[in-house]
């Protein structure tokens, strides 16, 4: 299975901002994760309908927390975080929609699959800025939980193109991306190195 790359806008970008990105970028990568936790549900949808204009397809969008957002637009999925509805809730709601859950140790990760994810999104594995003040939690509990669920784990947390393969060594099915791409002096020119990482890894590891 390819690789995946999944980014995440971080709520640091104007609407505009996020739409020029993503025209840009959403061909070099897998999901956009639309994480604007400020915004309301009528201000996602008028980022939601600036994206549709400028060709950013909705089969890429990811909405955080959001159900309702997600179901309405028709987006490639949901992503919950600890305080969201319940996986299990949505799964039995909504059983063809694609959900993703924010997890933190082995076991928030065993829970989640349990109740319906179709993958987890872990971290952070490396130092990072926007937590500089928590401890990375690094490969090895990546890798363990990798090793102890069944559906495909996205690493995110300082991960850097020079890094991808330490990463994608642990088995996971993808990496997510942050500042790495959307502070980057061109985002464009970032997307397309973490893509050619995994390009790397998916020729050889074939």
């Amino acid at each position: 299975m390819k690789k995946q790359l999944h980014v995440i806008t971080n709520g640091k970008q104007t609407g505009d901002e996020i739409t020029r990105i993503a025209r840009d970028i959403h061909t070099y990568i897998t999901a956009l994760h639309i994480r604007e936790k400020t915004k309301t549900a009528k201000e996602l949808t008028q980022l939601l309908e600036q994206l549709k204009r400028n060709g950013v397809p909705m089969s890429k969008i990811i909405i955080n927390d959001r159900v309702d957002v997600a179901v309405c637009w028709q987006t490639k999925g949901v992503q919950l975080a600890y305080h969201s509805l319940d996986a299990a809730l949505v799964r039995a709601a909504f059983p063809d929609m694609m959900i993703g859950c924010s997890v933190h140790s082995l076991e928030e990760a065993q829970n989640a699959e349990q109740k319906g994810a179709d993958f987890l999104l872990y971290g952070h594995v490396f130092w990072t800025e926007s937590k500089r003040e928590q401890d990375p939690r690094g490969i090895e509990p990546l890798h363990h939980i990798v090793e102890q669920t069944s559906v495909p784990v996205i690493a995110i947390g300082g991960i850097k193109a020079e890094n991808v393969c330490e990463v994608l060594h642990t088995g996971a099915a993808g990496i997510a991306v942050m500042s790495g791409i959307l502070e980057a002096e061109s985002p464009l020119e970032a997307a397309k190195n973490y893509k050619r990482e995994l390009e790397v890894w998916n020729e050889l590891n074939v």
